[in-house]
């Protein structure tokens, strides 16, 4: 029977699990983000959040707390194909410039669309961002796809 194994020496693999990192470690600070301003500003989404800080139960909702938490599950919807689509990619054996680009671009336009995102810049800023991490997943996927065709 034919082993897999993961070499962290290969360098496709160091800039996968590099941008992986950074866009999951942005992903869970957005989680955190939301709770925080939740707090300062008390507006909760669960009667026993209102409880806990001895208010009654309000259906108050706040701008820039529903930004945060649509800017998370944008991350969600992207980020998560991104990793799976980036470990079927290196596995494909690609060139590693090229993936490295790859993960690198999506990265920071995942990034940029978040600041973007909260600093309220003007569109096209976040629509390009977006377009650009998707197409970067586009990218890869055809060239999955393109290697293992028959």
């Amino acid at each position: 029977m034919a082993t897999f194994k993961v070499d962290v020496d290969n360098d496709i693999l160091q800039c996968l699990f590099f941008w992986a990192g950074i866009v999951l470690l942005k992903t869970i600070f957005m989680s955190l983000l939301t709770s925080i301003n939740r707090i300062s500003k008390q507006v909760f989404t669960t009667p026993e959040d209102y409880a806990m800080v001895g208010k009654d139960v309000s259906v108050a909702t706040d701008p820039y707390i529903e930004r945060i938490r649509s800017c998370h599950r944008n991350d969600l919807e992207n980020v998560i194909p991104f990793i799976l689509i980036g470990v079927l990619y290196m596995l494909v054996v690609p060139k590693a410039q090229w993936a490295c680009t790859y993960f690198r671009v999506f990265g920071i336009s995942r990034l940029i669309h978040t600041v973007v995102y909260l600093m309220k810049v003007p569109q096209p800023a976040r629509a390009l961002s977006f377009a650009v991490g998707l197409t970067v997943n586009f990218m890869m996927v055809v060239s999955v796809l393109r290697s293992v065709a028959w």
